[in-house]
């Protein structure tokens, strides 16, 4: 695995960067971790800010990344706000990758900046504010 992942508890959902190579395994490897921060700090929401460095993944690699963690993610996360913001990577991917996800019952959306995303995830977290 080459890929580091930083995250920060912000009271209602935690805040993930993740940087490295982009390969099924780094992204597989950590989408687990995420899963196992949320059960250990009790958060059921998460932004993510990925910035994994290559080319974009091909479809199979999604869909099998996405089938392998979903049954427990599922269950353990509510709400996941999610930005790419390597250039280099396939925007119709990540689409791809956002169906795929909410089919198997993850509340996961993709957004092209963080400000949008933690508007997004707000609103999720405190629909009455």
């Amino acid at each position: 695995m080459s890929y580091i992942l930083n995250f920060e508890h912000r009271g209602s959902y935690l805040y993930i960067t993740v940087t490295g190579e982009n390969t099924p395994d780094n992204v597989m490897h950590y989408l687990s971790e995420v899963r196992d921060l949320c059960e250990q700090y009790k958060v059921l929401d998460v932004l993510i800010v990925e910035n994994l460095g290559g080319p974009s993944l091909d479809t199979f690699s999604i869909f099998d990344i996405i089938l392998k963690v979903s049954e427990q993610t599922s269950q353990l996360v509510r709400n996941i706000a999610y930005v790419d913001i390597n250039p280099e990577h396939n925007p119709g991917k990540m689409v791809f990758a956002e169906n795929v996800a909410v089919n198997r019952g993850i509340n996961v959306r993709i957004f092209s900046s963080i400000q949008a995303a933690e508007q997004w995830l707000e609103k999720k977290v405190n629909p009455g504010d």
